[in-house]
């Protein structure tokens, strides 16, 4: 078992849900019609958006996708 990333980890992943969440309220959609439009549970679209996980690249291109932004745009410093 792997030990638990250091804490900036956590915050930079948090930072991260935080850029997602801005967008898709820009965009006006829901977690429910991004996780649809993405192929994504909602569920665990919600833990993405809300850091507690850390999400595969693939599913980071399907949610900007399903947004309409630029992948750069969610995963900036």
């Amino acid at each position: 078992m792997r030990s638990a990333p250091p804490d900036w980890v956590l915050t930079r992943r948090r930072a991260v849900g935080a850029r997602i969440r801005a967008a898709r309220l820009h965009a006006n959609l829901t977690q429910q019609e991004v996780g649809e439009r993405a192929g994504i549970d909602r569920a665990a679209y919600n833990r993405i958006e809300q850091g507690h996980v850390s999400p595969v690249l693939d599913s980071l291109v399907l949610i900007a996708d399903a947004i309409g932004v630029p992948l750069a745009d969610l995963v900036r410093q």
